[in-house]
C-alpha cells in the first residue's frame, strides 16, 4: 500500500498500475468539482483512462497534469498535413516542426518538461536524442515515459523535491 507523506500530501515510494490510474481519476474528478461546485458529484463523470497506447498514455498524463495546481500541458503535432495540388492530387506536406520534437509539451511548477512517449519496442531516434540533449541542455527536463506508472513515480518524486525548495508553499 502506498504511504502518504504528510507533509506535503504527496505518495513516497513507487506507484502500482492501478494506484496511477486511481489517482489520475481522483485528481480529474476533484479538477472537475473545483471548477463546477454547483454540479453534484455524481453528475460529474470522469473518462476511461488505459495507458496501453501511445495515444491513452498521452491522454492520461495531459488529464492528469492539467488537474494539478502549476502545471500545463498539451500535445505537440509534428505530423504535415494533408494539401490539394493543382491538379486535385492529394498529399502530404511536410511539417515544418524541428525534427524529434517530444510528443508532450509540459509546464509544472514553473519548470519546462517535455515527455517522449514510448510503448512496447518503441525506440528513439536520433533526432529525437539530439533533441533531448538540447532540452537538457538548457536546464530542462526530458521524459521518456512507456506507462502511467513511471510517469507517477517520476512526478511525486520530483514534485515532493520542487514543495521542499519552496518552504512546502506554490507561488
Amino acid at each position: 500500500m502506498k504511504k502518504t507523506d504528510e507533509k506535503n500530501g504527496l505518495f513516497s515510494g513507487e506507484i502500482t498500475d492501478k494506484q496511477a490510474i486511481r489517482l489520475l481519476k481522483d485528481a480529474v474528478k476533484a479538477s472537475k468539482q473545483a471548477k463546477y461546485p454547483n454540479i453534484p458529484d455524481y453528475a460529474l463523470t470522469v473518462p476511461p483512462y488505459e495507458d496501453a497506447s501511445a495515444n491513452g498514455l498521452s491522454k492520461c498524463i495531459i488529464d492528469f497534469l492539467n488537474s494539478q495546481d502549476h502545471c500545463y500541458c498539451g500535445r505537440i503535432s509534428n505530423e504535415g498535413v494533408m494539401r490539394t495540388n493543382q491538379h486535385g492530387k492529394s498529399f502530404r506536406a511536410k511539417s515544418s516542426m524541428q525534427n524529434g520534437i517530444s510528443d508532450l509539451d509540459a509546464v509544472i511548477h514553473g519548470r519546462a518538461v517535455k515527455i517522449e512517449i514510448k510503448i512496447g519496442n518503441d525506440k528513439m531516434s536520433q533526432a529525437q536524442h539530439d533533441y533531448k540533449r538540447q532540452i537538457e541542455n538548457a536546464k530542462g527536463y526530458y521524459l521518456v515515459i512507456r506507462n502511467l506508472q513511471e510517469f507517477m513515480d517520476w512526478f511525486f518524486q520530483n514534485m515532493a523535491k520542487v514543495k521542499a525548495k519552496k518552504g512546502g508553499q506554490n507561488e
